[in-house]
């Protein structure tokens, strides 16, 4: 079980006392995996002491704030159990549900992902995340769930397969859509935060939304050709009717106003081409350096297989 902790210091005792009893439905035989994306208050220090109470937690403390998804990639490197479970760790994704999960799993599927059927967020939160979604669903030609994110359980051979994909940009639903396999989905009631409130800002969102995009799908480039052939077709559209009008002397004066604006028109449309070619090459000069995905600055050391 992986769960990715930042801010979450009043929340961590909790987090692990109803993830233990969730689990011990299942089989006393488990683990907890909780990462520290380097969580500016007392998070760290309350992960430890989980840690000294029952040997079954695991704690891994990343060298600086990386991102979420990142630390959900340095958990599951970790994991060496045959079902694997991610759940955020503010709370909203209720720990009770897991055992509803696994034995939805055990109906034939290799993942079973959890839907969110009446999520308890702000509506402004929920618009925003409509939006992206149905943008992201519509640039990478799949169908995206808003109600679906991290919290779901996930055979091994599924987390292998997402653990083969090192790219930088990282956003873990995605990756799970695109590797494949039998998914089932299960219905499950969302809760109200805990406590404190989410670390995304809406500039945090907008940027994680735009470098997910850029990552997942090539589709900008492919309107802007397509746009550029419309706009272009136009031109020659423009010109033999211009022409005419000379020709019949409708036109007398060459009209500044005209100019200018097409002069603007055409300036912005090549500035914001090459504005999104750009961003693509910043994102492949990014990916060739081949920088870790994270770096652990502490961790405890496995014990003996759950």
């Amino acid at each position: 079980m992986v769960s990715p902790v930042y801010l979450a210091e009043a929340m961590v005792a909790e987090l692990v006392q109803r993830l233990v009893a969730a689990l011990e439905r299942i089989s006393p035989h488990f683990e907890i995996i909780l990462v520290d994306d380097r969580s500016p208050d007392g998070s760290w220090a309350r992960i430890k002491e989980q840690m000294l109470r029952d040997p079954r937690v695991r704690g891994l403390r990343l060298s600086r704030n990386f991102g979420q998804h990142q630390a959900i990639t340095a958990g599951l490197d970790q994991c060496r159990g045959e079902w694997i479970v991610v759940l955020d760790c503010d709370l909203q994704d209720r720990p009770e549900e897991i055992p509803a999960l696994f034995a939805a799993a055990q109906r034939g599927y290799d993942l079973v992902l959890a839907r969110r059927v009446d999520r308890q967020d702000a509506w402004s939160q929920k618009l925003l995340s409509r939006l992206f979604y149905w943008v992201l669903s519509y640039l990478t030609d799949t169908t995206q769930d808003p109600a679906v994110a991290n919290f779901g359980i996930y055979h091994q051979k599924v987390v292998a397969a997402v653990l083969r994909m090192r790219e930088s940009i990282r956003y873990f639903p995605t990756m799970v859509r695109w590797v494949g396999f039998r998914t089932g989905y299960l219905d499950v009631v969302h809760a109200r935060r805990v406590s404190g409130r989410s670390s995304y800002s809406l500039g945090q969102r907008l940027h994680q939304g735009l470098d997910i995009m850029m990552a997942y799908s090539d589709k900008p480039l492919r309107l802007i050709i397509k746009f550029g052939l419309v706009l272009s077709g136009g031109v020659f559209l423009m010109v033999p009717i211009t022409l005419l009008r000379y020709w019949l002397g409708q036109i007398s004066q060459p009209g500044y106003t005209s100019l200018i604006i097409s002069i603007w028109f055409l300036s912005g449309l090549l500035l914001a081409v090459l504005g999104v070619v750009g961003l693509y090459i910043g994102k492949t000069f990014e990916q060739v350096k081949n920088r870790p995905i994270y770096l652990i600055d502490e961790q405890t050391d496995p014990g003996p297989n759950p």
